[in-house]
């Protein structure tokens, strides 16, 4: 990858992963989404892309900073699988529930996926903030320590 290409996939990781909580804002909102977020770091498309060039990346960013971005990306997928157990999670379902439809989300778990969305909202700006770093140190650096 040369400089912009990787300034490109850096841009291109924080803009999936507002996607995600746009799409996990619909989820509060009581909207249907039909592709949950991936609750795993290398199930993503932004976990994908980092872990296939991770030496590049290591080298390119150093080891403090890919292992802050390393480790706020898990912290992300973990905060998030608490609101993914909540929406997705197979529930069992009496026959009485399922006749009257009584399988949504109750107003305690409800609120419970907004208190986790908060927590998941700091983590993402920590991400974010993190991803900004290493954007300006790759913009900073010279276009010879790309391939």
């Amino acid at each position: 990858m040369d400089k912009s290409e990787t300034l490109l996939a850096l841009e291109k990781a924080k803009v999936l992963h507002q996607n995600q909580m746009d799409k996990i804002e619909q989820l509060l909102a009581g909207e249907i989404v039909e592709t949950p977020t991936p609750i795993g770091k290398m199930e993503c498309e932004c976990g994908q892309w980092f872990y296939e060039v991770q030496d590049e990346m290591h080298k390119i960013l150093g080891a403090q900073l890919f292992t802050k971005l390393d480790e706020l990306h898990e912290k992300w997928h973990s905060e998030y699988v608490k609101i993914y157990d909540i929406f997705f999670k197979e529930k069992k379902k009496g026959f009485f529930a399922k006749l009257t439809g009584a399988n949504k989300i109750n107003p305690l778990e409800q609120d419970r996926a907004k208190l986790y969305f908060s927590e998941l909202k700091e983590t993402t700006n920590l991400l974010f903030s993190a991803s900004d770093i290493a954007m300006r140190r790759v913009a900073a650096l010279s276009d010879t320590k790309f391939r």
